[in-house]
C-alpha cells in the first residue's frame, strides 16, 4: 500500500513535468480524443471534460455514465481551477491534515477533492484550465488523465506513474 507522502510527491513531480509549451482549442481536441479512445479500448465508462478557463472545449460520455459524473467533473474541476493542483493531490493533502474542503471556506456541493481532474499547465503561464475523468474509482480517473497528458507530451509514463 503507498503512502499519501509518496502519492503527494509523485503527482508534485507530474504537475511540474506534465506542461504544454502550448495550448490550444486543437490541443484541447486531441487531448479528449486521446482519452476518449484510451477509454473506450479499455471499455471504462467515463465522463471526460476539458476546460479552458471557464469555456467548456471538450466532453465525452462514454457508456456507463451518469449523471453523477458530470456532477464530480464539476466539482473536482473547480477544484483544480481554485488551487491550480490536481484534486487528487489536494484530496490526499486534506485528508492528512484531518481537513475537508468546508475547512476551507468551500461547499461539498461545489468542490470535490477526489482525484480525476488534472490543472493544464502551460510554461512560462501556468494552470489554463483542467482536464478531468470521472466514473472510475479516483485513484484510476487521475492516472488515466496521467497517462494522456505523458503521452500527449511525449513524457515517460512508467517514471510519473503512482506506485
Amino acid at each position: 500500500m503507498t503512502m499519501p507522502d509518496e502519492d503527494l510527491g509523485r503527482i508534485a513531480d507530474q504537475e511540474r513535468v506534465l506542461s504544454f509549451d502550448t495550448f490550444d482549442l486543437t490541443t484541447a481536441w486531441q487531448l479528449g480524443r486521446l482519452l476518449q479512445e484510451l477509454a473506450s479500448e479499455r471499455g471504462l465508462g467515463v465522463a471526460i471534460d476539458i476546460t479552458l478557463h471557464a469555456m467548456p472545449v471538450f466532453y465525452a460520455a462514454l457508456p456507463g455514465v451518469t449523471p453523477d459524473n458530470v456532477q464530480w467533473v464539476r466539482r473536482k474541476r473547480n477544484l483544480v481551477l481554485r488551487y491550480f493542483r490536481s484534486s487528487y493531490a489536494i484530496g490526499l493533502d486534506l485528508k492528512q491534515k484531518g481537513k475537508t474542503v468546508a475547512d476551507n471556506g468551500l461547499s461539498d456541493a461545489d468542490y470535490a477533492p477526489h482525484g480525476g481532474s488534472f490543472p493544464i499547465n502551460v510554461k512560462g503561464t501556468g494552470c489554463i484550465g483542467a482536464v478531468t475523468v470521472s466514473g472510475l474509482p479516483q485513484r484510476d480517473d487521475h492516472n488515466l488523465v496521467v497517462e494522456a497528458l505523458a503521452l500527449m507530451l511525449a513524457k515517460d509514463l512508467d517514471a510519473l506513474r503512482l506506485a
